[in-house]
């Protein structure tokens, strides 16, 4: 019961994934990111143990295509999973299992897919494309949170949403962007919220590593270029 999005910025080289569910906690158990790696999603059914597997193969330099192989063939239960993967030259591979509930299915383009299950329709899916599409050149966050935004918008799946997530990964070996929304009756919307507030200090959390005599971030907050 969920869709998202998988990307990898073509400019910056970053790699990210945004993702709705109507179970909690999806931003714990279903992204899997690698700065200067890729990226894989596991959902519907999924078994979060294939997503450290997913990356160390990446990491070993397997493309897209032979990571989704790998795992698809050493999965008993690959009927019942639907997985994305992304590799460092932004090629991708999906599966969507037969066993899975309507209406499920993927679409998969360079740098970017789209997948989901027990979707209202495929309207979900395709309402996300179109907007990655219009978005071309904007910030990766930016292009995901309007991707989620607009499969909500186009139906979500049955029953609605309660959990939500949007994970960036840049050159840091942590997450530039991770944001979740838990047990809320619109968490894409709740997620928008963060995002927004979050967005400013970005370049704060990246920078301060090195720098821990910053200010605050509330105090630093103030000279970001929209004051927010």
């Amino acid at each position: 019961m969920t869709f998202s999005v998988i990307a990898r910025c073509p400019d910056t080289g970053m790699f990210g994934i945004a993702i709705a569910t109507r179970p909690i906690a999806i931003g714990a158990k279903c992204p899997f990111l690698k700065p200067g790696v890729g990226a894989l999603v596991v959902q519907a059914n999924g078994d979060p143990r294939f997503g450290p597997i997913g990356i160390d193969l990446l990491s070993m330099g397997y493309g897209a295509d032979k990571v989704m192989r790998e795992l698809k063939d050493n999965d008993r239960h690959s009927e019942w999973r639907q997985v994305a993967v992304i590799d460092v030259a932004g090629q991708t591979a999906a599966w969507t299992g037969e066993v899975i509930d309507d209406w499920k299915g993927h679409i998969t383009k360079q740098d970017f897919t789209a997948l989901g299950n027990r979707l209202t329709s495929e309207g979900t899916l395709t309402d996300m494309v179109a907007v990655w599409d219009a978005t071309k050149g904007e910030d990766l966050g930016d292009r995901l949170m309007k991707c989620l935004e607009a499969g909500r918008d186009a139906g979500g799946q049955v029953q609605g949403q309660f959990s939500a997530a949007l994970k960036v990964v840049n050159k840091r070996s942590y997450a530039w962007i991770d944001l979740r929304a838990d047990l809320h009756d619109e968490p894409v919307g709740a997620l928008r919220l963060m995002y927004e507030h979050y967005k400013p200090l970005i370049p704060f959390y990246d920078t301060r590593p090195d720098n821990p005599d910053m200010p605050h971030d509330n105090v630093w907050r103030q000279s970001a270029p929209d004051g927010r």
